[in-house]
């Protein structure tokens, strides 16, 4: 049998959006990402891989309550990333949403939701990030939408209008955040309310990142549930990926991040992804977007000893 027909196919899609950051330059995340080799890498591990190219924003004009930026790319984004992610699933293709700010997940998320939902699956989400981006129009201190995107797709009040279809909420018990360690006050009273998997640096370094991994993936399995992986660069220390507007000290290690993603790849459960937050014009050198590339390949199957030994850096 032909191994890319044996490994599945993989349709890349780009997600040019910074309005929801509070800095710019993650427009080029999805460049950066490409030029780092992700589709070469996947296709070498015996994937079929289709670019889409990067998409275009729907024209939008809305405005929120509270003090957000950028609303109007925001949503344009998201449902144009809704609509692609979903048709993706629909033909078969495990989707990679390549990023662009953390706001793009309004779109990624909710259209895989929507698939799910129609194949009368549950969505559970895991969330690689130093933030849950759990705030709300009110509860956000800054206004910036990429801390929002979760808060959308749990289905909170107050986000009327970014999407042009109704949402099939995720449920918060089913949002599993995994590296957290800047937290909002009012962020974190909602996510306690909500009954959210926030697994912060503490709870990682008490409990090890193979039992809370395994802990979530065994969740996936119980509810028989499609399950979307979205890594943000500042999941992981500076000191690894350091081209990000987010950057908080005391992140994940480069095997802490590997292992995650490698024990994601066993259990054969991921069926969507997002790699966002990449900021090239804050980047070393491309470190950053090699690391994210790295990190994809380990979710795909690549091992970390079966690398390269590198001779650079």
């Amino acid at each position: 049998m032909d191994k890319i027909a044996s490994r599945g196919s993989v349709a890349l899609i780009g997600a040019p959006v910074d309005g929801g950051a509070g800095l710019s330059g993650c427009i080029m995340g999805p460049a950066a990402l490409r030029v780092a080799g992700l589709a070469t890498s996947l296709t070498q591990l015996g994937y079929e891989v289709s670019d889409l190219g990067d998409v275009t924003p729907d024209d939008v004009s809305l405005k929120l309550s509270g003090a957000t930026h950028h609303e109007n790319e925001v949503a344009g984004f998201a449902r144009a990333l809704n609509r692609t992610g979903y048709k993706a699933l629909k033909s078969g293709a495990t989707p990679i949403f390549l990023g662009g700010d953390h706001s793009l997940a309004m779109g990624s998320v909710t259209g895989v939701a929507q698939y799910a939902a129609e194949q009368g699956r549950k969505l559970h989400v895991l969330w690689l990030d130093a933030h849950p981006d759990y705030n709300t129009t009110t509860t956000s201190t800054s206004g910036n939408m990429h801390g929002m995107s979760a808060a959308l797709f749990c289905g909170e009040p107050g986000f009327d209008g970014v999407l042009d279809t109704p949402i099939s909420p995720v449920n918060p018990h089913n949002y599993h955040v995994f590296g957290a360690r800047s937290i909002d006050e009012s962020e974190g009273e909602l996510l306690r309310e909500r009954g959210v998997d926030v697994m912060d640096m503490r709870r990682i370094d008490e409990r090890g990142v193979a039992t809370l991994i395994s802990g979530v993936l065994d969740a996936v399995r119980a509810d028989d549930a499609m399950f979307h992986v979205s890594l943000d660069v500042d999941f992981l220390d500076p000191a690894f990926a350091p081209g990000v507007g987010t950057t908080v000290p005391g992140g994940a290690t480069y095997r802490e991040a590997h292992l995650a993603m490698e024990m994601i790849s066993d259990s054969g459960l991921m069926t969507s992804m997002d790699l966002v937050e990449l900021n090239p014009y804050l980047d070393e050198r491309g470190k950053s977007a090699r690391m994210l590339v790295a990190l994809t390949e380990s979710g795909f199957g690549r091992r970390v000893f079966d690398r390269p030994t590198s001779t650079g850096e």
